[in-house]
């Protein structure tokens, strides 16, 4: 898809409250269970996911996919590449460059072993949805085209798991360059979800002599799309955004370039973003905190539907 081109906005069960956030028509019903104490909240998964960053003449454009129209869950959304931690990535030492473990625990707040495995994610997924791999044979190279028949049987045996990526890294002699990423921002999954995600996200920027492309099989279009013109095109209802994709969209805008935003990294707020729901006056009210444009009202005998 050309840069700043849309496409055909898919619409989702019930009303969309306001610009194009993605509210599912069953979030009542599972909120008022958790208030009354009939549902239990599931741990959350680790997750990752990548805003990969090209330079363009209007400015940085970030990549971001639309997921299929057919998927029960934010169907027709737009996101960024990204999945869940493969456990495995804890348990293997890999090929590394740039900050120490020890730093990117201190920087995600975690053990260094779940640090390695997050950044692994982060990198591995965005190698399996978007064919764009940040590692190299030394600390300062990065591969070139990934393009190949034999880089594509590698990438699908990672999807498949049946490598992992320790195993993909080390067999071609690769280290893993942490420094070209930069934490971003953590969200979890609110409590009432049935598929919960702790997510990291992190910044990039596109290496030189690589390109993207649709590999995800849960995605039925990709764009390359300046993040003002992407968060204007949410605010009019044209796209499609769940809370976490549009608030790190908006949070992109002031950088001019992607090494700019890399930079900037290391100074964003990495509090995770977990929602609250409460019931006031028999209404529902569901918040993100710090995020108040995302603050919705259900009205009672009105379960579809909300007001901000």
């Amino acid at each position: 898809m050309p840069n700043g081109e849309h496409g055909q906005q898919n619409t989702p069960t019930g009303p969309t409250p306001a610009g194009g956030q993605w509210y599912p028509p069953e979030w009542p019903d599972r909120i008022r269970a958790l208030a009354d104490g009939a549902l239990t909240p599931v741990a959350p998964k680790r997750a990752a996911t990548v805003m990969l960053l090209r330079d363009t003449d209007g400015g940085p454009a970030v990549h971001m996919l639309r997921r299929r129209t057919s998927m029960a869950f934010a169907g027709g959304a737009y996101a960024y590449p990204g999945g869940g931690v493969d456990p495995r990535d804890e348990e293997h030492l890999v090929g590394w460059a740039g900050p120490s473990l020890a730093d990117w625990s201190a920087r995600l707040g975690t053990d260094p072993r779940t640090a390695q495995a997050i950044v692994c994610g982060a990198v591995r997924e965005t190698f399996e949805e978007a064919g764009v791999l940040l590692a190299g044979e030394t600390p300062d190279s990065v591969v070139g085209d990934t393009t190949a028949d034999d880089w594509e049987a590698d990438r699908l045996a990672l999807v498949a798991r049946e490598l992992s990526f320790a195993e993909f890294l080390g067999r071609r002699g690769l280290l893993l360059r942490s420094d070209l990423l930069g934490a971003w921002a953590r969200w979890i999954t609110p409590e009432f979800e049935p598929r919960r995600y702790d997510t990291w996200f992190f910044v990039a920027a596109l290496p030189e002599g690589q390109r993207t492309r649709n590999a995800s099989t849960e995605a039925d279009r990709t764009v390359w799309i300046r993040p003002a013109d992407a968060a204007a095109g949410y605010d009019k209802g044209e796209l499609l955004m769940m809370p976490p994709t549009i608030s790190t969209l908006r949070s992109l805008e002031p950088y001019d370039s992607p090494a700019h935003a890399l930079a900037a990294a290391a100074g964003q707020d990495l509090s995770p973003v977990l929602a609250q729901a409460t019931l006031e006056n028999g209404e529902l009210v569901l918040s993100w905190p710090g995020h108040d444009e995302f603050t919705k009202r259900v009205r009672p005998g009105n379960p579809g539907g909300a007001t901000a």
